[in-house]
């Protein structure tokens, strides 16, 4: 039993090591983009960025084929900026931070909520350990993260986010010791 503790600790401190490391992200920092085009649906408050899109808060990295920011007046009026209320990005998702990699087909991010959810063919990426799943949750207000076999619920098979069994798998390095220590 004394050789798994190396493992099962790789296990319980691996996946919540993301949120942990997010969980002071600055949600109300300034969001700065750039892409290869932006539609601009003022009515609707929403705005589209697509080809080779980049967003940046604080040390927060998103990059996506498309993204669609939702937002609401600041101040709830006409004359000032915009309060960026959620991030909904497809294709190619790759969302980094300065010590981890998270990629998968589509990534929500909820301004208001500081909540982070990835779906489709999930893979995190920290130091040499490695998660995949259906689905990603990093919830910065707790420091939680979960990734789970789930996919997109309802989904026709074979569409985007729909990919993976149902299960999670990984890999989690483990640390060289002396052989000639049971430790």
């Amino acid at each position: 039993m004394r050789r798994l503790t190396p493992l099962l600790f790789a296990l319980v401190f691996a996946v919540p090591a993301l949120g942990q490391a997010l969980k002071d992200h600055n949600a109300k920092a300034d969001v700065f983009f750039d892409a290869d085009r932006i539609e601009v649906q003022d009515r609707a408050d929403r705005a589209i960025l697509s080809g080779n899109v980049r967003v940046r808060q604080g040390p927060l990295t998103l990059n996506a084929a498309r993204l669609t920011v939702a937002y609401a007046k600041a101040g709830g009026s006409n004359r000032g900026g915009v309060d960026v209320e959620r991030l909904d990005a497809t294709g190619g998702v790759v969302v980094t931070s300065a010590t981890e990699t998270a990629r998968g087909d589509i990534a929500i991010y909820d301004l208001t909520r500081r909540i982070i959810t990835m779906l489709g063919d999930v893979t995190l990426i920290q130091r040499q350990n490695e998660l995949r799943g259906g689905r990603l949750v990093i919830d910065l207000n707790t420091g939680r993260s979960v990734v789970d076999g789930r996919s997109i619920a309802g989904a026709p098979d074979g569409a985007i986010g729909t990919g993976g069994n149902g299960r999670v798998s990984g890999r989690f390095t483990v640390a060289p010791r002396d052989e000639g220590s049971d430790k």
